[in-house]
């Protein structure tokens, strides 16, 4: 299906999992056919790498090995589960893809974003048709992100700057690339955030 590769981005705590979950099973009962996966993630091998990457202490990794770590996992992922998927014109949607790593390792702790670019297009090569960037404020998103625990705690450990910077960048990307992304209020009940998800989606693939 053209258009058919879906992306959610957004800072930590901002539903987005969830609203990919929702719109999946909504696109379900359309009578659609939906990959749902995630990153770090998505496939056997990156699942692997998921466990090295969010467990542990915050320092556990340099930026630059963490990008490295980030790329291996996405390259497993697309080769394994999103292009597959795309051959047979399913629709895929995916928590988190590229732009997540130009933020959190390309803008957050420095300044690496030609680095993650330049690694990008050497080995994925590929962007969403479509990302949908769940904008909510910082302090809530970690917020809630902290209230969830579990063991992938280690972006949530640093921090409520990380956080701020990682929102900027993100509404940046969206203003450079607007063809591409669409930026949805993380504001209200996750029902009233599916709906104008669903909206947006429809119109994009131009069923709606």
């Amino acid at each position: 299906m053209a258009g058919g590769f879906l992306s959610f981005e957004g800072i930590d705590g901002s539903g987005k999992s969830t609203q990919a979950r929702l719109l999946a099973d909504a696109l379900r009962a359309l009578g659609l056919t939906v990959c749902l996966t995630r990153e770090p993630g998505g496939s056997k091998g990156a699942e692997e790498i998921r466990r090295l990457v969010l467990e542990g202490d915050a320092d556990r990794w340099s930026t630059e090995t963490e990008l490295l770590l980030f790329t291996a996992a996405r390259r497993d992922h697309l080769e394994k589960t999103i292009r597959p998927a795309l051959a047979r014109d399913e629709v895929v949607i995916t928590d988190r893809f590229a732009d997540s790593s130009r933020i959190y390792q390309g803008l957050t702790r420095g300044d690496m974003r030609d680095t993650v670019d330049r690694l990008h297009a050497l080995m994925i090569g590929v962007e969403p048709d479509l990302t949908l960037l769940i904008d909510i404020d910082p302090a809530e998103g970690l917020s809630r992100a902290v209230a969830r625990s579990g063991k992938e705690m280690r972006f949530e450990d640093m921090g409520l700057s990380v956080q701020e910077k990682a929102r900027d960048g993100f509404l940046a990307l969206a203003k450079a690339h607007p063809d591409r992304f669409r930026v949805i209020s993380g504001k209200g009940t996750p029902e009233q955030i599916a709906t104008q998800v669903l909206q947006t989606v429809l119109a994009h693939l131009g069923t709606a």
